[in-house]
């Protein structure tokens, strides 16, 4: 049977007002005392820094004390002393002042309210705050080295500040840049090349033909490089003949791919994911899709093959794309939304939305004039 505590205890560590519990073993007069809570997380260890050299490090204004010491970045709502909020909208900057928050980053809005706490202003406190917190909490490093139970072809060639975690399979004459890290149970194919500083959680499959370059994430169970969905119907024998699936996949710098994503290569050609670009989990991009520069995808998206995504798109969640679309720079994809087959959407910063998807305005007027139809509907049968 497990240990007990009182639910009293767990309230107040929501609040904010408790840092320890203790449990009661249920049966026995044996209690735990003061057990920490903490958070497994993926960083090797906090970088404190003082208000003055985080307003430095993220070009922003300050106000207020700079010596303050600040160890952690939080929400406003579980903000304690020595850590770092945020505020985007005015509306919330009172409860960001009254909470326990060491300091806070907050728009031109919050200059009036300098000298209850320390203020760093920023013209995009998001992206501030952000910032902050890649100086405060460090990506986690590795140990360098190749754990006993990897398996690697001689003729890979590794190099020498490489993190091999266990079980991992690397094939010959694949290439791992400096300080990449790959890890347990991932596979690595033949002639597979990973660019320096590359972090590879576990269970990652990279086919054959597959290239990626510096600064690329791909977190657990993603497969890269794939088949693609290539089937010819054989008409005279009522059967599926599958097409060459036999090109390439090009990953771009600082790159990242989310959870479960499967991308395939290309069929005769490549599939090319641009630099910059951002992958959320389930993410599926079909083979001879050339993906650009800085591109956000949201999960559950389908791209299907030979699709053409521009620079600074937005793609939102659950949108499916048709084979061959085109899809614009700095076109905006609302969640759900589908584009046909060999459609081209284009307008920098335009939002577009629905199945098919068309401009937002032209979708909410749609909408507008089902309603009205449909009361109209109603109106007419009980008047009957």
């Amino acid at each position: 049977m497990g240990a007990y505590v009182r639910m009293e205890a767990y309230a107040e560590v929501l609040q904010g007002k408790r840092r320890h519990l203790r449990f009661t073993h249920p049966g026995t007069k044996l209690k735990f005392r003061n057990y920490p809570l903490f958070t497994i997380h993926c960083y090797n260890k906090l970088m404190p820094q003082t208000v003055r050299s985080l307003a430095e490090f993220t070009a922003t204004r300050l106000m207020g004390d700079g010596n303050i010491e600040i160890a952690r970045v939080a929400s406003i709502g579980q903000a304690q002393p020595g850590d770092l909020v945020f505020v985007q909208d005015e509306k919330h900057l009172e409860q960001a002042l009254t909470s326990a928050a060491g300091a806070v980053i907050a728009g031109e809005f919050a200059a009036s309210s300098a000298g209850r706490k320390p203020l760093l202003i920023a013209a995009h406190p998001r992206l501030a705050f952000a910032r902050a917190a890649a100086l405060l909490h460090p990506p986690r490093t590795y140990p360098r080295g190749i754990h006993e139970t990897a398996v690697i072809h001689d003729s890979a060639r590794l190099a020498t500040s490489v993190t091999i975690d266990p079980y991992a399979v690397i094939e010959a004459d694949a290439v791992i840049g400096q300080r990449a890290h790959i890890g347990a149970g991932c596979y690595i194919g033949e002639g597979v090349a990973i660019g320096d500083d590359c972090d590879l959680y576990p269970r990652v499959v990279i086919y054959p033909g597959t290239t990626l370059g510096r600064r690329v994430v791909v977190h657990a169970g993603a497969v890269l490089g794939s088949d693609g969905f290539g089937f010819v119907r054989d008409e005279v024998h009522g059967r599926y003949q599958k097409f060459p699936q036999i090109g390439e996949l090009v990953i771009g710098d600082y790159v990242e791919i989310g959870a479960n994503c499967t991308i395939d290569r290309g069929a005769l050609e490549k599939t090319v994911i641009g630099p910059g670009t951002k992958l959320d989990n389930l993410v599926h991009i079909g083979h001879n899709t050339s993906v650009g520069a800085n591109v956000v995808i949201a999960a559950q998206t389908g791209v299907s093959g030979s699709t053409k995504i521009g620079d600074d798109a937005v793609v939102g969640g659950q949108v499916g794309l048709g084979d061959h679309a085109t899809i614009e720079p700095g076109v905006i994809l609302g969640s759900g939304s589908g584009v046909l087959s060999h459609k081209i959407v284009r307008g920098r910063g335009v939002v577009f939305w629905g199945r098919p998807a068309r401009p937002l305005r032209e979708y909410l007027r749609g909408l507008a004039v089902l309603a009205r139809l449909a009361r109209k509907k109603e109106d007419n049968e009980g008047s009957i």
